[in-house]
């Protein structure tokens, strides 16, 4: 089970984003920002293209998460206005973890809430919401 925050925002210019190769979905620019902004506090791997988005990976307090993002646009659509995205949290659990029903992950997790802060914290995302 994951977490998700929706957001809106035309701080990325998606239509300028490399394709995905398994699926006609954007995202991966808001991954790039990630990491790139980020580097000094957390390690995120490069993203990578998934047939519903797109994802990275990295440790925060201790454990493994995934992240992932999705921008609802198609080609054809004006890319200055703003774009509804989704940016998922998955936290990695061990066999015995999910068996005994251990370490979910909550909406008051550390590296969600990181997340959610941040986007909350930015001037040019809007409508931070969670679902």
């Amino acid at each position: 089970m994951n977490q998700a925050i929706y957001f809106k925002t035309s701080f990325f210019d998606v239509s300028k984003e490399k394709k995905n190769p398994i699926n006609p979905i954007y995202g991966i620019s808001l991954l790039e920002w990630l990491k790139e902004s980020l580097e000094d506090k957390l390690e995120i791997t490069e993203p990578d293209a998934e047939d519903w988005g797109w994802y990275s990976e990295l440790e925060f307090d201790g454990n493994n998460y995934l992240i992932g993002s999705c921008a609802y646009y198609e080609e054809g659509d004006d890319p200055s206005e703003e774009v509804e995205w989704v940016f998922q949290v998955d936290k990695y659990r061990s066999f015995k973890e999910k068996l005994l029903g251990r370490n979910k992950i909550t909406e008051t997790d550390g590296c969600f809430l990181f997340f959610k802060a941040l986007f909350e914290n930015h001037p040019d995302i809007t409508d931070v919401q969670v679902g």
